[in-house]
């Protein structure tokens, strides 16, 4: 795992979660009520492998995050804990059915395993740590049923790159709705309105999330 004083893909030094929050913080007083709120952002180092890190995104798509938790340790039962391309290729998909996967999840976790052993998509950690977040996402998404937001997620929770921006998530326009007293920007608006916060994009993402989980909705006038 890179540590935070590492160089990314961009050219940009990386400081710590921590300290991103502190400079957010300085910018912005919205940022600043929820870094006093909530804490300095902190995300724990994955356990996971690439594959099982994009395996547990593709099953947490459009779910509720206990309902994919659940599934996903089901899942992880089923495949004896060996979440690996060589052991979903050699699965059946009724098993993977039994955990609660819908059947267009079982053909993009079948998608991912046979292009990643046939080398049409390459997870190697060494390689995929040097790529740019264009060229990561470009990767990801040659897997049936992975887009831009699984790739997103990747690059923000397993790569731990600092400037994602997933304009696409409802939970980031709602919380940033909530944070600067807005209604919830579109897709096309978030983005403008994320420049702001760069390169620390991640980290203003992570607030807008727990945003959602300590302020208050917002009632119509």
């Amino acid at each position: 795992m890179p540590s935070s004083a590492e160089v990314d893909p961009s050219g940009a030094r990386r400081v710590s979660h921590a300290q991103a929050s502190k400079i957010l913080a300085a910018r912005t007083p919205a940022l600043a009520n929820l870094v006093a709120a909530c804490g300095p952002m902190k995300l724990e180092s994955s356990q996971l492998s690439h594959f099982g890190a994009l395996v547990r995104s593709i099953v947490h798509q459009q779910l509720a995050g206990s309902a994919a938790s659940a599934i996903h340790a089901r899942l992880h039962t089923a495949l004896k804990g060996d979440i690996t391309p060589e052991a979903v290729a050699a699965t059946g998909r009724d098993v993977l059915r039994s955990a609660g996967l819908s059947n267009a999840k079982v053909t993009s976790i079948y998608d991912l395993a046979e292009k990643v052993l046939d080398g049409s998509v390459n997870l190697e950690p060494r390689l995929v740590g040097r790529m740019a977040d264009e060229a990561v996402v470009s990767e990801l998404c040659k897997v049936r049923g992975v887009g831009v937001w699984t790739a997103q997620m990747f690059l923000l929770f397993q790569l731990r790159r600092f400037d994602v921006w997933p304009v696409g998530d409802l939970g980031v326009r709602r919380g940033y709705g909530l944070a600067f007293g807005v209604d919830p920007p579109s897709p096309a608006e978030l983005e403008g309105l994320g420049e702001q916060f760069r390169p620390y994009r991640s980290v203003a993402a992570w607030y807008c999330w727990r945003a959602t989980e300590v302020l208050p909705a917002r009632r119509k006038p």
